[in-house]
């Protein structure tokens, strides 16, 4: 049986070493891109006490006072707990993380003007410390940043004493001093739920009926994707299209062949292979088939012009009108 991660091990740990602790800080952009960030000397003591030592403190206090560490797929919003899960399921996490350790010499530095501080979604601080035999430890803690909070240099002053004077600064950040989300051994530790999911657009729940639903697509219709796509990936980034599957009935959509016609109907371009299946090569294709499964286009019987519908709401049949069908 897998040895589940220990928070307060970890906690304690770490607050022994603390002081030799290194840092280095990472924004990312709201595709998980990272960049590198410098940072002056004098804040170093600062960048530790509010992305590590606050939440050192907050585990080994509040472990003495009931504090439990539980998996996040049984989380149900509770009070005084910790929650975790595997980075794997993560994939926005895992993503950055790989970028950080394995693309690093390609990583940028952020310049506001270059890539504008209004794209940016949260910071990451990469901690390291030695770890004997085992060689450098890493690990890391996260927090959104709310962009909109910015203060652009042409755009404030500041008051200095009794006058106010131009701000010297190209951009002013307001670094949030909550607990959100640290990253350990495979291993994401939640410290704010609501936080952690809006910060890597992550809903377990959500993600496993989308799963369920994708997975009874895929043994209804034969599909075909593109090298290195999945139903599940693209599925992942179209917030629109996964609450669309969500909300089949699987075995009371139109087959395969229904689709099909339906796209010439609608004169779409819906491929197909030699096999008759239908090929998915990007997100546009997965769109089209979604909308088609869902049946959300139409031809007006007015000007015959076709449209896509945006949304749907049945209309209930007339009083004294005779029942369909």
């Amino acid at each position: 049986m897998e040895e589940k991660f220990d928070v307060f091990q970890w906690a304690n740990e770490v607050d022994e070493i603390k002081n030799n602790v290194s840092v280095e800080l990472f924004l990312f952009n709201k595709n998980y891109t990272p960049y590198k960030v410098r940072y002056s000397d004098s804040l170093t003591g600062n960048v530790k006490e509010m992305f590590l030592n606050a939440a050192l403190k907050y585990v080994i206090e509040e472990a003495d006072k009931g504090l439990e560490c539980r998996d996040y797929e049984l989380s149900d919003g509770e009070d005084k707990v910790v929650y975790r899960t595997q980075l794997e399921k993560v994939g926005r996490a895992e993503t950055l993380i790989h970028l950080i350790e394995n693309e690093y010499k390609d990583i940028d530095y952020f310049s506001d003007n270059e890539y504008e501080f209004k794209k940016v979604k949260g910071i990451i601080a990469k901690f390291s410390y030695p770890g004997g035999d085992s060689g450098t430890k890493v690990f890391y803690i996260a927090k959104g940043v709310q962009a909109s909070s910015a203060l652009k240099g042409a755009q404030a002053w500041e008051l200095n004493g009794e006058s106010f004077e131009p701000f010297s600064a190209e951009v002013a950040i307001k670094m949030p001093a909550d607990n959100q989300v640290a990253i350990v051994d495979g291993t994401v530790v939640i410290f704010n739920q609501p936080k952690f999911e809006t910060l890597f657009q992550y809903d377990y729940k959500a993600q496993v009926i989308a799963e369920e639903k994708a997975k009874a697509l895929q043994e209804k219709y034969k599909l075909s994707f593109s090298e290195g796509l999945t139903l599940d990936a693209l599925l992942q980034d179209k917030k629109p299209l996964l609450k669309k599957v969500q909300a089949f009935d699987i075995e009371e959509e139109m087959s395969q062949e229904q689709v099909i016609d339906y796209a010439d109907k609608m004169q779409l371009e819906l491929m197909t292979d030699e096999d008759g299946s239908i090929i998915i090569m990007d997100d546009k294709d997965l769109t089209m088939f979604v909308n088609l499964v869902n049946e959300d286009y139409y031809v007006s019987p007015i000007n015959g012009k076709r449209y896509e519908i945006k949304s749907k709401k049945l209309l209930e049949e007339s009083e004294g009108e005779p029942p369909r069908g």
